[in-house]
């Protein structure tokens, strides 16, 4: 698989999604129960039924080429290591939400190279919308069977900002920051949309000052890195990826421009 080159995937992939998006919202529109998790997060239906979907599909688009999704994470860090290439999926992103039936939640699919994400196809069923990039290529956005469109980061070089914040998951320290910022605008979202509103320039930083697992980013990381701007940790670095815990750390989501958001970073313990 010397020659494998993910954008050849990327349309095929942006199907997987859709499918799997089609029988999340048969559940969603016809009611479900809600389970929980060991980790006491929520699961329903759709969970798995997209997960099942997503897996069997891409197990059959790249043989050989691991699947690690949410709902079947207990693969070994010491088997995981030995992945040069992974899919790394979370077949519904945003499950509070889909509880909450406000429709922000996501399918998200990411394809993992080393440490890094060199595919990711965010798609939002409620909406049809799709984001979708690879590495090397420019990163995009398709709503339905609209016309495809390039997009891009915005840049910030003072003034205003409009600062994307989890409506499920905010707490002291992103009000710390937004405290420190000043003068802003905040728009709330749930999932991974959060990421892609920076990567279609809707605004400018998202700050996410807690806890997140990687197949939460990883998808959408690929989009805001295909679009032009950083995902990094609060030392500046790039997420990465299939480290022998799959928690991230807490990380900034910003567009171009030299305008530094870590100076308003809280003291963080």
């Amino acid at each position: 698989m010397n020659d494998f080159n993910p954008r050849d995937h990327l349309n095929a992939v942006c199907d997987i999604a859709r499918d799997a998006g089609r029988v999340i919202l048969d559940v969603y529109e016809r009611g479900f129960t809600v389970e929980q998790k060991e980790d006491r997060s929520p699961l329903t239906e759709a969970d798995r039924a997209a997960h099942e979907i997503i897996c069997a599909r891409l197990e059959g688009l790249t043989p050989g080429v691991p699947v690690l999704s949410e709902e079947s994470a207990k693969v070994s860090p010491e088997t995981r290591a030995g992945w040069k290439r992974f899919w790394l999926v979370d077949p519904l992103d945003g499950t509070k939400e889909f509880i909450n039936r406000n429709g922000e939640f996501t399918v998200n699919i990411a394809l993992i190279e080393g440490s890094r994400p060199v595919l990711g196809v965010v798609y939002v069923p409620v909406t049809g919308l799709t984001y979708f990039a690879a590495a090397g290529a420019e990163a995009f956005r398709q709503k339905g069977e609209c016309e495809v469109e390039a997009i891009r980061v915005r840049r910030f070089a003072g003034g205003k900002p409009m600062v994307v914040a989890s409506r499920s998951h905010a707490g002291p320290e992103t009000e710390a920051f937004l405290k420190n910022l000043g003068a802003h605008d905040v728009v709330s979202m749930g999932s991974s949309l959060k990421l892609c509103l920076v990567a279609q320039g809707t605004a400018d930083v998202y700050p996410r000052l807690g806890p997140t697992m990687e197949w939460d980013t990883a998808a959408a990381q690929c989009v805001v890195e295909a679009a032009g701007g950083r995902v990094t940790d609060l030392e500046r670095r790039p997420l990465r990826y299939n480290k022998s815990s799959l928690l991230n750390p807490s990380f900034m989501v910003t567009g171009v421009g030299d305008y530094d958001w870590y100076r308003h970073l809280p003291a963080l313990k």
